[in-house]
Parts: structure tokens; C-alpha cells; sequence
């Protein structure tokens, strides 16, 4: 596993994740809180010998860089990313389900589709290393401790991971206005899914090897849907699909 840069995380339900997980290295506290969360988190935090600091509510805005931290921050070990390697190995079987984010830059979506992600059993997640955010404070925040329990790797190269998930037995499916209706989409065995950044969607290197493109039908005004609200539809598709 490789890893990212230090880090910060803010918020009960992340915090508590966190610790538990054995990520955490020091508990911030804000000095006039008062309550069950409080009780509880010193308690965790006791229980997995992090150490336990108060201070003012102007210092925990500082940590958190502004997010709302409910009292509550953590300091972190680095974020532990799966290789590619490692994941297939981890996690390779016949209904295995992997995303590859293609460039989601804005942390709310990478954070909501790790929630969505965890809720529905998806295998793993795949974000590239260069032009894409990571796991950040934001991130971990939004995806309520998903982060904890998804699998995550970080590769270098797209277009190679993909080349590597056909070799290992994995169909894998794009996104296009064009496609196969998502209704009509076989899920059946080790898939994975492309999702497209924000405003440009899919590069046209990834676009043009994937095995089939699935498509989302609209109505309305808008062409595209934000990207975790569209991942969350297709995470679920397969999800149905699966379900015993």
C-alpha cells in the first residue's frame, strides 16, 4: 500500500471510524463541550490509547480548515491506499465490483459515492494519482467512515488499470448519453465501472476501451447528472441486480 499526505478529520461519526480503525493519533476536543459525544469519544479514544487534548472552538476551526467539526477533531496517521495489485488479489471474485473515478475533482462527490459505495457492497474504488482529489478531512467527512471500509487503490495509469482488470477477467463499462440504457445493463460477473469527471466525463483514451457504455435516460433541460447522484444510480442498478 502506498499513502497519502497527513491529515486532519473532523466530525463524531468519521472520528469515531477513525479510532476505531486504529488511524488515529491525537484527539482534539472543543474545552466547553458537554454531552453523550463527549463521554463517548473520550472513551474511545481511552480504549485505543489516542491521547485527548481540549481546546478553544477557534482552534478546532483552524484544524478543520472551516468544515464542521461538531467539537471534534482528529489527527491522523497517513490514508493507507490499496495497489492495484493488492486489490485484485484482495478482492478478485466472481461478483467482484470495482469504480474507477476518471478525474472526480470536487471531495463532496468522492465522499458521497464512498458512502453510497460502502452501503451497496461495491468491492473497490479506483482514483488515479494526477488530476483527482484523494482521501482528504472533506472527503472522510462526507462519506460518514466509509472511507474505512472501502477498499482504495491509487493508480498512476487508467488506461493500464483497465488493460490489467480485462486481463484479470473484469468487464468493464462506461457512461455516455449513447449507451445501453442502464435498465437494460448485464451486471452479471466481475465488472467495473467508469465514472467521468465532473464537467468533461470520461477521457477519450478510457472511453474508447471500455466493453460497452451504459447510459442514464433524461427528459429534462440538463444533460448530465452530478456525478455521485449518477454513480449512486448505477451502484444501485447493480446492487438490484445482485441482491439475494
Amino acid at each position: 500500500m502506498t499513502q497519502a499526505i497527513n491529515d486532519f478529520i473532523y466530525g463524531v461519526h468519521a472520528v469515531i471510524e477513525a479510532i476505531e480503525n486504529k488511524h488515529g493519533n491525537k484527539l482534539f476536543v472543543q474545552e466547553d463541550l458537554k454531552g453523550k459525544n463527549v463521554n463517548q469519544l473520550k472513551a474511545i479514544a481511552k480504549q485505543y490509547n489516542v491521547p485527548t487534548k481540549f481546546v478553544t472552538k477557534k482552534k478546532l476551526e483552524e484544524l478543520s480548515d472551516g468544515g464542521v467539526h461538531q467539537g471534534f477533531v482528529l489527527a491522523v496517521t497517513p490514508f493507507e491506499y490499496w495497489t492495484l495489485e493488492a486489490l485484485i488479489q484482495k478482492t478478485n471474485n466472481t461478483a467482484a465490483f470495482y469504480l474507477i473515478l476518471d478525474g472526480i475533482q470536487d471531495p463532496h462527490n468522492l465522499g458521497s459515492i464512498l458512502r453510497t459505495a460502502d452501503a451497496a457492497g461495491v468491492t473497490g474504488i479506483i482514483i488515479p494519482k494526477h488530476r483527482s482529489v484523494g482521501v482528504t478531512s472533506t472527503v472522510v467527512k462526507t462519506s460518514t467512515g466509509a472511507a474505512e471500509y472501502v477498499p482504495i487503490a491509487r493508480v498512476t495509469n487508467l488506461s493500464a488499470t483497465v488493460k490489467a482488470l480485462k486481463e484479470a477477467g473484469f468487464w468493464v463499462f462506461g457512461t455516455d448519453m449513447n449507451g445501453t440504457p442502464y435498465t437494460k445493463w448485464n451486471t452479471q460477473g466481475k465488472i467495473a465501472l467508469i465514472i467521468g469527471n465532473e464537467g468533461k466525463g470520461i477521457s477519450p483514451a478510457l472511453q474508447k476501451n471500455v466493453d460497452e457504455t451504459i447510459s442514464i435516460p433524461m427528459t429534462g433541460h440538463v444533460q448530465s447528472l452530478n456525478a455521485s447522484v449518477a454513480a449512486a444510480l448505477l451502484i444501485y442498478e447493480v446492487y438490484r441486480h445482485r441482491i439475494v
